[in-house]
């Protein structure tokens, strides 16, 4: 969906070349003004990227990384050119920035030549009211030329492909404030603007030359202003790269038509996350089981459940399956492998085999066990703590592998 920024920081590193500096502070947003100089690793790195909505997308991208005086990556830019046979050229600027445990921000430049472009940015900020209010805020602007659309259910069919250009502009707001032990309110915002053109893809036919509107709502562009409420029970040891603990999250929203949305219909969602380490953290058992229902009358087909993508079914490209509702179930097994140190910069390199399995339905009454996807696959990721990892999936689903490459855990 949006520009992809890869930095597999150790599994290239050893045949590369880097370098360390010191340089003074200031250059850098957020950096430590304590020191007046700071250290600098400087990494060039090849860029390949691989999805099956997408395609293949080479280049090369300069990592920065700077560090603050415990020898922690606080600061992370990179600047990137890459080619895609569907977008052109595209250049890129990635930002994340640590100043602090309690707060982070990321940010994401790109402007392609042919229809892809992003602007996005994402803040947290938990510094606030001792310490207990968390505020989360994320604006984005995009334009993706490689969006697909194969009807809706379970079984709906790989010849049925579409493509489209998936134009959102919108911001979602939450504020989290605890009221128990472990457990968050949560009030949120959102609000998102989509219009739909023509796609990227050569070859693959236009949604509204395959689906009317009048059967696919929201193919036209829609806009969605929605109110959520959620509660949040976490004893996650961290935030970007827990390790163990749980977390469970349920979730009511509702979009009004009355504030701007063009419909009126209620979302629900349930989450829950587990994390099990053993032999001292090289073994964590994950696992994740969610559900999702839409409920109202002419939903846009962006605002339903939606599955398939490197967070949900890696075995299929992004949004590959639309209903209703949505179960899904994730289990991987992530297993360090060793820790290197690299241009100053130490790194666990993690081997996670995983198996993926959901369905979309109209509703939970109308669950089949044969209407869910397997995928089964591995990932290898380099994780550098306490803030970035690395990643390659590659998951195996019925129209064959997929291969998803970018930045974060999954879930």
């Amino acid at each position: 969906m949006r520009a992809t920024i890869l930095i597999l920081l150790t599994l290239v590193a050893a045949t590369l070349e880097g370098c360390t500096s010191y340089q003074p502070s200031g250059r850098f947003p957020f950096a430590d003004s304590t020191q007046e100089n700071v250290k600098v690793v400087t990494i060039p790195l090849p860029v390949i990227a691989s999805s099956p909505n997408e395609g293949i997308t080479y280049g090369g991208l300069s990592a920065f990384l700077v560090h603050n005086e415990k020898d922690e990556v606080t600061t992370l830019i990179a600047p990137q050119v890459n080619q895609n046979v569907n977008f052109g050229i595209t250049a890129s600027l990635y930002g994340a920035f640590y100043p602090s445990p309690q707060r982070s921000l990321e940010m994401n430049l790109s402007k392609s030549t042919r229809v892809n472009e992003d602007y996005e940015a994402r803040l947290r900020d938990q510094t606030m009211m001792d310490g207990k209010l968390e505020l989360n805020a994320f604006l984005f602007r995009f334009r993706d030329g490689s969006a697909r659309f194969f009807g809706f259910q379970s079984t709906s069919e790989a010849e049925n492909e579409t493509n489209y250009a998936d134009q959102e502009l919108g911001f979602t707001l939450s504020a989290g404030y605890p009221i128990l032990a472990h457990t968050q309110l949560v009030l949120g915002e959102r609000f998102r603007q989509v219009r739909i053109g023509q796609g990227a893809v050569q070859g693959v036919h236009f949604i509204r030359d395959t689906f009317s509107s009048e059967a696919v709502p929201g193919s036209s562009g829609f806009s969605t202003h929605a109110q959520a409420l959620s509660i949040v029970y976490s004893t996650l040891d961290s935030l970007t790269i827990p390790s163990s603990g749980v977390r469970a999250k349920a979730t009511v929203e509702a979009s009004i038509g009355a504030l701007g949305s063009t419909g009126d219909y209620r979302h629900y969602e349930a989450e829950l996350k587990g994390f099990y380490p053993l032999q001292d953290g090289r073994f964590i058992s994950v696992g994740r089981v969610g559900y999702n229902q839409t409920l109202g009358d002419k939903v846009p087909f962006l605002e339903r459940s939606v599955l398939g993508g490197e967070t949900t079914l890696r075995g299929y490209g992004r949004n590959r399956f639309i209903d209703n509702s949505s179960l899904l179930c994730n289990l991987e097994e992530r297993i360090r492998l060793f820790r290197w140190e690299v241009f100053g910069v130490q790194a666990d390199w993690e081997l996670a085999p995983f198996i993926d399995l959901g369905s979309v339905m109209k509703s939970l009454t109308d669950f089949k066990t044969r209407s869910f996807e397997f995928n089964p696959g591995v990932g290898f990721r380099a994780v550098v703590r306490p803030n970035i990892v690395g990643r390659i999936d590659i998951g195996i689903g019925r129209e064959g592998p997929s291969v998803f490459v970018g930045l974060g855990y999954p879930f």
